[in-house]
């Protein structure tokens, strides 16, 4: 398990997978984070089409949280996307 993630344990008491999981990244509110956080998604789920989400930017507009919701087989495919966002450019906070 990598520090700071969710348990496949943990993940399996909450969740019924398949199932729509909600991850909010938040990150500086550049051109292209919004981008790279559903690349990021994409890649990992090995999916074409982009997952449904929504953006909000901050009042000062440093930040932008990008909501992302994609349909997860299974509580490891979760902590895979959670692994991979880690390591965005721009990554402010990740929940």
């Amino acid at each position: 398990m990598e520090e700071g993630l969710p348990t496949v344990e943990l993940l399996e008491s909450i969740h019924t997978f398949p199932c729509e999981y909600r991850f909010k990244v938040i990150g500086q509110a550049d051109d292209h984070f919004v981008g790279r956080v559903l690349a990021a998604v994409r890649q990992e789920l090995e999916e074409d089409s982009e997952p449904r989400f929504s953006t909000r930017t901050t009042t000062g507009g440093r930040h932008v949280s990008v909501t992302v919701e994609p349909t997860m087989e299974t509580a490891s495919h979760v902590i895979a996307v959670y692994s991979r966002l880690r390591d965005l450019e721009g990554l402010v906070m990740l929940l």
